[in-house]
């Protein structure tokens, strides 16, 4: 019997070891647009696309239809919930929009997704995220708040930005500054063509200051989401019991070669 507990002692050491050794790879809610500007020479049905994923790693999952989608354009919010379309990547759901461009100014697109339930981090998961699409040279309501539970307020100018260019942003929850936010900040390797040397590269981390304000330089062209975490005060039921819920604030950005 004395041999029997030492052996199982040892196997639920090496268990324990080995998750504690397995990193949990950071998620991330994404809205990536067919264009970040809309020129007059461009054509103007935006395709955007909604998903949940492991951006640099290529990996998703399973998205079922958000709780919202919409835009914000010239301080006129549309509801565009009812005109996604469900589109299957493998296993997984991600959703699809046309979207015609009608007039001049900054286009805020937004999603709230419904809470995802994660058994790894033993919580539920919701990513209130955005991107901004400019159109036809008017740089006008861009850095405009959404009033989400939680966002990233842009401070640098969220389009037309180079490879290298300095991107600063607020983390706010509930409206206010969240002091030393932590913000996971990860390339969308769309093609699979960027390879990493340990795990600590595919998700980096830059913490906010006292005043919510985050930096970070894009080293590489393409896609860039920001995501800052934070716990919700509320709790969600999972199996009669109450789960923490995690709520991250995504902003997409994109960055071009000079």
């Amino acid at each position: 019997m004395k041999k029997i507990r030492i052996l199982l002692l040892v196997s639920c050491t090496v268990t324990a070891l080995l998750s504690m050794s397995i990193p949990v790879h950071a998620h991330f809610g994404m809205i990536i647009p067919s264009d970040d500007m809309v020129t007059d020479s461009d054509d103007k049905n935006l395709s955007l696309t909604a998903m949940f994923a492991h951006p640099m790693e290529g990996t998703c999952m399973n998205m079922v239809q958000p709780a919202r989608f919409g835009v914000l354009v010239g301080g006129q919010d549309t509801d565009l919930l009812s005109n996604l379309k469900e589109k299957k990547v493998g296993d997984c759901s991600t959703w699809n929009i046309t979207y015609k461009i009608k007039r001049p100014g900054d286009h805020i697109f937004y999603v709230e997704p419904q809470p995802y339930w994660e058994p790894a981090e033993d919580c539920f998961i919701i990513h209130y995220t955005k991107v901004i699409v400019n159109a036809f040279g008017m740089e006008e309501g861009w850095d405009e708040e959404l009033g989400l539970k939680t966002e990233i307020v842009p401070l640098t100018r969220p389009y037309g930005l180079r490879t290298g260019n300095l991107f600063q942003g607020i983390v706010k929850v509930n409206g206010k500054p969240v002091p030393y936010a932590e913000v996971e900040v990860e390339y969308y390797n769309k093609d699979g063509n960027v390879t990493w040397d340990a795990d600590p590269m595919i998700t980096q981390v830059v913490k906010a200051d006292p005043n919510g304000v985050f930096s970070y330089a894009m080293p590489k062209a393409g896609w860039w989401g920001f995501a800052a975490l934070n716990e919700d005060d509320k709790k969600i039921k999972h199996d009669q019991e109450k789960k923490s819920v995690e709520i991250g604030a995504v902003l997409w950005i994109k960055t071009h070669d000079m």
